[in-house]
């Protein structure tokens, strides 16, 4: 009895994982196509990034709620340099990333030095974003050739190179948001997992006190997992303009969710019962193929959250809750 609870903390989500695989493939011929594959692996190249963010806050017992208005703000600020200022694509990408690293500090100092909870900073983080987001275009959306508050038209437009990040495709197969996550996902998994820092910053999620009393630099490192969540979530924003080649106002709203969602179900990955890069990978590619296998199915869209917090709920539940028994 005992070994089986063992398997099925470690493997019970992958199981999870390859039975919607089996199932959305019985009954729809067309969800296994090559095709399909690349196009559910796109849909989830953004989320992931931003639950690799997530993951980094967690690691050090943290949480940041500001990802989703982190990537919206900096899909805008992107947009209104290329845009309005006729930027080009280095300057583009430069402003959102510096986005990234000053939100992450904001959220850190006052994770840190002002000892507000990581929830409540974040929350007010997230709404000082999605206010401060709308402010420079009056709410509007950003576009080519749209017009500015004095009645001139906006000078610049997406330039290839930008373009490129969100929608060319390497050896006409491979979108490049998918190598983006995936080697951003690599290089999370390796810090997190392989090096003397990360085992710092797991130190500091499982008891911040000793890991200070055995001489970490705890606020250090607390001030990195929110600069990696801000500029993670930025990296996700700058992918997002250049997939749909504007800056919406709408798209980020529900990035939020599906990160978090992600990062809490790769607690489940392998018994992992912590954060951990792949398992927010692996939730990622989950929550993805659950939403595209449904489409595929013809399920209702208002259906589609119920579904996607059930399999959370369970995951987390059928994790932890095996995990005190075993205890």
């Amino acid at each position: 009895m005992t070994n089986f609870r063992d398997h099925a903390i470690k493997y019970g989500l992958l199981v999870l994982l390859a039975t919607m695989i089996v199932f959305f493939s019985i009954a729809q011929p067309a969800f296994l196509s090559l095709i399909n594959v690349f196009i559910i692996l796109q849909s989830v190249s953004i989320v992931a990034i931003l639950a690799l963010g997530v993951t980094a806050t967690l690691a050090v017992n943290g949480f940041d709620l500001s990802i989703g208005s982190t990537a919206a703000f900096s899909m805008m600020m992107a947009s209104y340099v290329m845009i309005v200022f006729d930027g080009g694509t280095t300057a583009a990408i430069l402003t959102a990333l510096g986005v990234g690293v000053l939100v992450g500090l904001v959220n850190g100092f006052m994770t840190v030095q002002m000892r507000v909870p990581d929830l409540l900073a974040t929350l007010g983080m997230m709404f000082l974003l999605l206010g401060l987001q709308l402010i420079p275009t009056q709410g509007r959306s950003i576009a080519a050739g749209m017009s500015l508050s004095g009645g001139e038209t906006a000078p610049g437009k997406f330039t290839e190179a930008f373009l490129f990040l969100g929608r060319a495709r390497l050896f006409d197969i491979i979108p490049v948001p998918v190598v983006i996550m995936l080697v951003l996902a690599v290089i999370t998994y390796l810090f997190l997992e392989r090096t003397r820092h990360g085992r710092v910053m797991y130190a500091i999620g499982s008891n911040e006190r000793a890991a200070h009393l055995a001489g970490a630099r705890v606020k250090f490192y607390r001030y990195v997992a929110y600069v990696m969540s801000g500029v993670y979530a930025s990296i996700g924003g700058i992918l997002l303009a250049a997939r749909i080649g504007r800056g919406d106002v709408s798209s980020g709203n529900s990035l939020l969710m599906d990160g978090v969602a992600a990062a809490l179900i790769g607690f489940a990955v392998l018994g992992a019962a912590r954060p951990n890069a792949q398992g927010s990978a692996i939730g990622a590619l989950l929550v993805g193929v659950l939403l595209n296998g449904l489409t595929m199915m013809n399920t209702p869209y208002y259906t589609q959250d119920f579904i996607k917090g059930l399999v959370l709920v369970a995951a987390l539940m059928f994790t932890f809750g095996l995990s005190k028994k075993r205890g």
